[in-house]
């Protein structure tokens, strides 16, 4: 299994990202206010506490290695999340996912960062047998349609509705990695 120090992020343009941290943990809370964002993630932070737990999990999916969750700033403010949800050691694939605040959408943040966390992913993890890269959304989120083509992820098929978690049909698109 690949060990990745967490200081080791990927590199976008006019975007930092780094691994979150507890001072995140504010900004978590008021991005989650957004009842967009809130329909389409699984895990919402509803206060501080909520907040601590979600980045306690960030914190040992890294350690684990198998969740590695940047904080995506632009100008000093969060402004969204990248993640890569690696399987299995030595696994071919690993899923991709995003959320962006209501103030930073439109302005190119998710595609920028989901094509730095594709080429970060795809050369930390090529010796461990990463080949593959999966996004799923829900099938009405077109902005989520819209970040994956942009980033090189074409569709690939429908996903039937697994509910009560995923109520809707939803999205798989997938691109190799490197």
């Amino acid at each position: 299994m690949t060990t990745v120090p967490a200081a080791d992020a990927p590199r976008a343009e006019g975007l930092l990202l780094r691994p979150f941290g507890p001072r995140d943990a504010p900004a978590l809370l008021d991005i989650h206010r957004d009842p967009t964002l809130r329909r389409y993630i699984r895990h919402q932070v509803t206060d501080l506490d909520g907040a601590a737990r979600w980045l306690e999990l960030q914190d040992r999916g890294r350690a684990e290695g198998s969740r590695y969750s940047f904080a995506v700033l632009a100008e000093g403010e969060l402004v969204g999340n990248i993640v890569l949800k690696r399987g299995a050691p030595g696994s071919a694939g690993s899923e991709v996912g995003y959320w962006t605040a209501a103030a930073a959408r439109g302005r190119g943040v998710a595609p920028r960062a989901l094509a730095a966390l594709t080429a970060w992913a795809s050369e930390t993890f090529a010796a461990d047998g990463l080949v593959r890269l999966d996004l799923f959304h829900e099938g009405d989120n077109l902005a989520s349609c819209r970040v994956a083509e942009k980033a090189g992820y074409p569709f690939e098929a429908l996903v039937p509705a697994a509910p009560p978690h995923y109520p809707l049909d939803g999205h798989w698109h997938s691109r190799p990695a490197g």
